[in-house]
């Protein structure tokens, strides 16, 4: 039976049908043509989920529960008497939202989501609020730039001594630039600015250079970076605790701030670096780059990913300390003889761990598991990637210091 499913040619002796002995069968009468459309039209359809298929699009949190920051109340404080607030929340949790969800920010202990329609765009808090980070009223009609702890004028105004930042209404708006701003990065106590013309701005701290002004003092102005990013087209800033790195559109790498645990070492010996000094890596050219708060990362065009500094960098517990940029073998992340095309499409940085997704909407997370923000379902710390499991593509991801919030389209 096989071969003649095959095609083979019928065993010798074998005798051919009734019907084909005596030539063709004979077509189908009326009868039978009707009685086979009448099934046909009684048969279950079925219609199978493809690209045409209507997609949702949907968040998910995961980490530390008690600041609010993941944005559901009832971890907090419960609906149900004989529940208990929830501390962790140690694998993703869909977030109910009417919005649709563009984007997400992780600060330290609190989130802020950004929707946006044909004609507005609403920012979302939720989280700690002490400092008025979130703002704190109803609606705003003027646009909106800064808002918090201006302690160090990293808010890009004057710093008033004893301000008091709890309840504040005050939103302040920036001006300070040759063109329109395209990118907001905020690091711990300093702002990055980048234009569209691709400049860099910053103001705040300078204690270790992260202003990258040429000086180690407070600047409560947003001020134009010089160094060697003078003339230089910048695409992309990153920074989270008070080091930066900025890459052009030729793809190389620039680094100022902090060096304590060899973040710059590749250009100096010194643990400060107050001006933007240009990066010498041998990898290629590179697509992105992200800081965390000891430890690097950069993609590469061709979808490799480094990362250098100190901490959990992701190739196992031997690495934990490198000035040069160690790329992380691509299989880690899914490549194989059998999927060959998949590669590392974005990269971000939390304070100690890192995310990367792929081209296939996968995620994978390493570092510090700190209050499960790596959403793994387990407490400890992981030394590789690993993915995690999400309902869905994964679209883009931020990273807190102990949570994180992603955006994710459903398969169906």
């Amino acid at each position: 039976m096989w071969r003649a499913l095959r095609g083979a040619r019928p065993p010798r002796g074998a005798r051919p049908p009734p019907a084909l002995r005596r030539g063709l069968a004979k077509p189908a009468g009326p009868q039978s043509v009707r009685q086979l459309r009448e099934a046909e039209e009684a048969a279950p359809v079925f219609q199978y989920a493809g690209k045409a298929a209507k997609r949702k699009d949907r968040v998910f949190v995961w980490g530390f529960c008690y600041s609010g920051a993941l944005g559901v109340p009832s971890f907090v404080k419960p609906d149900v008497g004989w529940k208990k607030p929830r501390r962790i929340q140690s694998t993703p949790y869909r977030l109910e939202t009417e919005e649709k969800i563009s984007s997400a920010a992780c600060g330290y202990g609190f989130t802020l989501l950004s929707s946006t329609t044909t004609d507005i765009t609403k920012v979302w808090g939720m989280g700690l609020n002490k400092d008025s980070q979130l703002g704190f009223q109803r609606s705003i009609r003027d646009r909106i730039f800064t808002m918090g702890n201006n302690s160090y004028g990293q808010c890009g105004r004057k710093v008033v001594e004893d301000e008091t930042y709890s309840e504040s209404h005050l939103i302040h708006q920036l001006k300070e630039f040759d063109s329109r701003v395209v990118q907001v990065v905020c690091g711990q106590d300093h702002s990055l600015f980048r234009t569209k013309k691709g400049a860099v701005y910053a103001c705040g701290w300078g204690a270790d250079g992260q202003t990258g002004l040429g000086h180690y003092n407070i600047t409560s102005v947003p001020t134009k970076l010089r160094g060697d990013i003078a003339g230089v087209n910048i695409i992309q800033v990153s920074s989270y605790g008070d080091c930066c790195l900025a890459v052009s559109d030729e793809g190389d790498v620039f680094g100022w701030g902090n060096s304590e645990y060899l973040q710059l070492a590749s250009v100096t010996e010194t643990t400060q670096v107050n001006v933007p000094r240009h990066l010498p890596f041998k990898i290629g050219k590179v697509k992105e780059a992200a800081c965390g708060g000891t430890g690097n990362i950069v993609l590469t065009e061709e979808g490799n990913v480094f990362v250098w500094g100190y901490g959990i960098l992701g190739k196992g517990p031997n690495l934990i300390e490198t000035a040069v940029p160690e790329m992380i073998p691509p299989s880690l992340f899914g490549c194989s003889d059998f999927n060959p095309d998949i590669r590392v499409a974005h990269i971000r940085c939390g304070l100690s761990q890192f995310a990367a997704l792929t081209n296939r909407g996968e995620l994978f997370v390493w570092g510090k598991n700190l209050r499960g923000c790596l959403g793994t379902g387990r407490m400890e710390d992981q030394y590789f990637p690993w993915r995690v499991t999400v309902p869905g593509e994964v679209v883009d991801v931020a990273c807190g210091v102990d949570h994180m919030v992603s955006m994710v389209k459903s398969f169906t």
